[in-house]
Order: structure tokens, then C-alpha cells, then sequence
């Protein structure tokens, strides 16, 4: 794991937020200057680390090549190999790579509030507390460390609440270069945990601001700091209900007690700029890379305009998620097609991302109100009154009129388990991981393409062709990622350990809350 370490001083250096010293110990004093101390800024490493953090889960390999086709939120009308699981080790590998780098520079900041020689430091100005910064960056590294072991299952882990002797991540001075992977359950249970005390800390200092600015989520908000570790603490526990019940209900009974998001004023997003060189990750793979291949699916499109699925009205969000092609129509990109059929509908014929999605400056969810209200109406079995107001969250969310979303949520049909979670897929929609991750839990949408499905029927070179969806390497849609080569290599006996415990490296592997 060493890479993960240097990565970060890599990352520190080339920003330039330390002065670099000689190397030679008797020159230590005369290179020290009294008035700039050596300990990079909090509020540097925080939007830093955040940034990091979503372009890690929302990158172009992970999310727009992987987990926006896992959930057929998208379909490629060129490059169609991932729509069939056909999945490059490259998707791994930078996930991995650049999570870990993420988790380095979040968990600096807890080492500078934990340090006696620089907590002091860090903690003037508009930082904050030590006491908040470290909650803070205790959830964000939750965030973090729930997607890959979302995507992954077993992964080296590191808590900083629990020194159990299996979570090795992240250790410096002396590196730990193989890590142990810490097992799932193990992993879930303690993020919960520490969800659970980091709301507690920001509950009690619910006033205070902690980061400013400096926090491009919620702007040194420690009120929405705490309802977001409580929302993500309902996410997860719902998650593991079926494996530790008891615990599970604890902690979803005790995060909508102390406070949950309540309307999307709550959301967790995380925006970009609209100018170089933070633009979003899906105007980067488009816009600047002057590429047109990611497409709406097909799935999506028939859904919102009422042809698949549940829900028979035409859905007000289509003109939200989607763009209309040269002929002024929705058409989504068929999902699955084989490679000599990618480009049957060129790409000014089917509907591209919508120009809210695919703008420079789009605001990328880490999660938002609608899902709570999803979760909710599961977790009382499917309540109505949850139910419709998570449709309608989503639907202020994306900027429909009021006019237009009364018509919709009145004509939604009951709360049903179905019901509730295709809404839920719909709400999901950019929100790759947790899309995908969703699909696997619970098994909806139904109305999915599966395999053996016709995808399109039509001339090809004036003979008539017929295209079925056929998935490479599994019947299903992928349970998890193959572990990237580079931990094959060099971390090779901890590895070996973590396939005996959860199952070949493979991407039918089902993960332990999936089994």
C-alpha cells in the first residue's frame, strides 16, 4: 500500500501547501520560521480531500464506464463492452487508487486535531474545533470507505474509534506496506459506529461552524453535518437489516430520532466549477474530450415516459435527465447492444445527458433527502405518506414546477415495495455506486433489461438484424469488481486471505450484505 502514502505527499508537494526543509538535522532550526508553522492547513486539506473523494467515486471509469451501465442509467453508443460486463482492470485500479489517496489526505486531518504539537494550529481561525474537524472528517471517510467496500467487499480499512487489530489502512511512520482486508461485516458495523459518535459530536456543537467555506458540501455547517452521518446511517443500516437485524434497527431508530435530512436544503453535494480545471467529471469525459458516446438508456427514457415500468404518466424529470435528438424526440440508446451494433442509432439520434447533468459546474449527490424518505417508507413498511414525499422531493430537487409535479405524485400509483424502489432507481439517477449497489440489495427495478431480451430489431446494411442482450462474463448484473492487479502483486498473501474468507475474485462474487 505504499503507493497510498507517497501518492499523498505527492499530492501535498505539487500543491504546494508545505514548505519543503533540508534534509540535514543541524540546519532543522535555522529552516523552521516561528510565524509559518510546518502543519498544512485543515481548510487546504479539506476541500482538497473532498474533491479527491468525488472524483474518486464519480470518475469515468468507476461511475460513467461502470456503475451508470451496471444500473442502465446509461447505455454507450459506440464502446458498448461494459454495457455487457466486459470491464477494463483500469475501472479498479483508479477507483482503488484514487479512494485511498482521498482517504490519506482526510485522515491527515484527523492526525493534526489528534497532535499535541499542532492541534493548537490547526484549529484557529475558522477551522474549527478538534473536536469537529475530526467528526467531520470521520464521515467523510465513512462516505469513502462504504463505495469501496461497496464495490470490493473486503478492503483494508481504518477506523478511529476502533483499533481492531485487522484494520491496518492508512498507517504511516512506519508505513504498513500489506495491509490486512478487513472483513465486510466488520467494516459496516464500525462505520455505523462511527456515524453514529461523529453526529453526536456535531449534534452537541450544532451552532458552531466548523471549516467555512473552506467545505464545499455544507459550508462549515455542523447541524447538516450531523442529519448527513444520520441519513448515511440509515442508508447503511437498511442495507444489513436482513444479516444483523438488532443492530440494523438500533441505529436507524436513533438516526431519525436525533435527525435525518428533512427536506433538500439537507442534500449533500458536492459542486463543481465551471471553469478548468474543476470541471465535473461527466463534462470532462464529454465536452472537453469532445465525446458523445455515453447516451440515456433506453431503460430510462421508456420509464419516464411511462412505456416500462410501474408508472404510466409521463415523468416531468425526463426533460431534466435527458436532452431530445436532432429530430426533436426523447429516444434512449438501447442497453446491451453487441459491439458490431453500437452505432445502429448514431449519437444525434438517441437523447444525450441533460444539460443539467452534463454541465461544467453540476453539483454531484452524495446523498440527498428523496432517499431518505425512501428508506423510511421501506423501513414502515412501505408507507404511503414517505413514499410520496420522497417522489416529490426528487422532483423540487431537479427543478420541476409545481404545477407539474402535482399532476405526477397524484397520479402515482399506492406504495408497494416495487413502487417505492423503482421510484427510489429513478431518484438515483447519476448516482452510479449507489444505483448499482441498490439494483443488487433488493433485486428492483424488475422492469431492467435482462439477458435474452430483444434490445433492437431492424436494417443493417439492408439486411434485417435482430440483437439480443448477451452478457459476457455473468447472467446478472455484476455483484462486485475484481481487486486491482497491483494488490495482486504486492499485498499477495492478504489478498489470498480475503478470497478464502469471501469467494474467487470474480465479478459473480456476491458480497456478505448481498448473500
Amino acid at each position: 500500500m505504499k503507493i497510498f502514502n507517497s501518492l499523498s505527499y505527492i499530492f501535498v508537494g505539487v500543491s504546494s501547501l508545505v514548505i519543503s526543509s533540508c534534509s540535514d538535522s543541524t540546519f532543522t532550526d535555522i529552516n523552521t520560521d516561528p510565524n509559518n508553522p510546518p502543519a498544512v492547513p485543515t481548510t487546504t486539506l479539506i476541500v482538497n480531500a473532498q474533491k479527491q473523494a468525488i472524483d474518486a467515486i464519480r470518475s469515468e471509469g468507476i461511475n460513467l464506464r461502470g456503475a451508470q451501465l451496471f444500473s442502465q442509467f446509461y447505455a454507450q453508443n459506440i464502446y458498448t463492452d461494459p454495457s455487457r460486463y466486459i470491464i477494463p482492470t483500469s475501472a479498479s485500479d483508479d477507483f482503488w487508487k484514487d479512494s485511498y489517496l482521498a482517504l490519506n489526505n482526510i485522515n491527515e486531518i484527523v492526525k493534526l486535531n489528534s497532535d499535541e504539537k499542532t492541534k493548537a494550529i490547526v484549529s484557529a481561525g475558522t477551522a474549527g474545533t478538534n473536536s469537529n474537524q475530526i467528526a467531520i472528517a470521520r464521515i467523510l471517510k465513512s462516505f469513502v470507505f462504504h463505495h469501496l467496500t461497496d464495490v470490493f467487499g473486503n478492503i483494508p480499512y481504518e477506523s478511529y474509534g476502533n483499533k481492531d487489530p485487522e484494520f491496518q489502512a492508512l498507517q504511516q511512520n512506519p508505513d504498513n506496506l500489506t495491509p490486512k482486508y478487513a472483513k465486510q461485516e466488520k467494516i459496516y458495523l464500525d462505520i455505523l459506529n462511527e456515524l453514529d459518535q461523529a453526529a453526536d459530536t456535531l449534534y452537541k456543537y450544532q451552532d458552531q461552524n466548523t471549516f467555512g467555506k473552506a467545505d464545499v458540501i455544507f459550508q462549515g455547517n455542523n447541524k447538516k453535518w450531523y442529519k448527513f452521518a444520520n441519513s448515511l446511517r440509515l442508508r447503511l443500516a437498511t442495507r444489513i437489516l436482513s444479516k444483523s437485524n438488532t443492530i440494523a434497527k438500533q441505529h436507524i431508530d436513533d438516526a431519525i430520532a436525533q435527525g435525518v435530512f428533512t427536506s433538500n436544503s439537507d442534500n449533500a453535494v458536492f459542486n463543481y466549477s465551471a471553469t478548468s480545471p474543476n470541471q465535473a467529471p461527466l463534462f470532462k469525459a464529454t465536452v472537453i474530450a469532445n465525446r458523445k458516446d455515453f447516451a440515456v438508456s433506453n431503460v430510462i427514457v421508456e420509464t419516464l415516459t411511462g412505456k416500462r415500468g410501474p408508472f404510466t404518466t409521463l415523468d416531468p424529470r425526463l426533460a431534466k435527465y435527458s436532452n431530445k435528438n436532432d429530430e426533436d424526440k426523447y429516444v434512449g440508446q438501447p442497453y446491451g447492444l453487441p459491439l458490431e451494433a453500437g452505432n445502429v442509432l448514431p449519437f444525434n439520434k438517441v437523447s444525450l445527458p441533460g444539460t443539467i447533468v452534463n454541465a461544467a459546474n453540476f453539483g454531484e449527490v452524495l446523498q440527498e433527502y428523496a432517499e431518505v424518505e425512501f428508506l423510511i417508507s421501506e423501513y414502515k413498511n412501505w408507507d404511503q405518506d414517505h413514499y410520496v414525499k420522497g417522489v416529490k422531493a426528487s422532483l423540487e430537487k431537479w427543478g420541476v414546477a409545481p404545477a407539474d409535479y402535482s399532476a405526477y405524485v397524484q397520479a402515482l400509483p399506492a406504495a408497494t415495495q416495487a413502487n417505492v424502489l423503482s421510484q427510489k432507481y429513478i431518484a438515483l439517477y447519476t448516482q452510479g455506486i449507489e444505483g448499482w449497489t441498490e439494483i443488487r440489495r433488493t433485486g428492483y427495478p424488475k422492469f431492467l433489461v435482462k439477458k435474452g431480451d430483444l434490445l433492437w430489431k431492424g436494417l443493417v446494411g439492408g439486411v434485417e438484424k435482430s440483437f439480443y442482450f448477451t452478457p459476457e462474463f455473468s447472467d446478472a448484473i455484476p455483484n462486485r469488481l475484481v481487486y486491482p492487479l497491483n494488490e495482486q502483486r504486492t499485498n499477495r498473501n492478504n489478498y489470498q486471505e480475503s478470497l478464502a474468507q469471501q469467494g474467487d475474485d470474480v465479478i459473480t462474487t456476491k458480497l456478505w450484505w448481498n448473500k
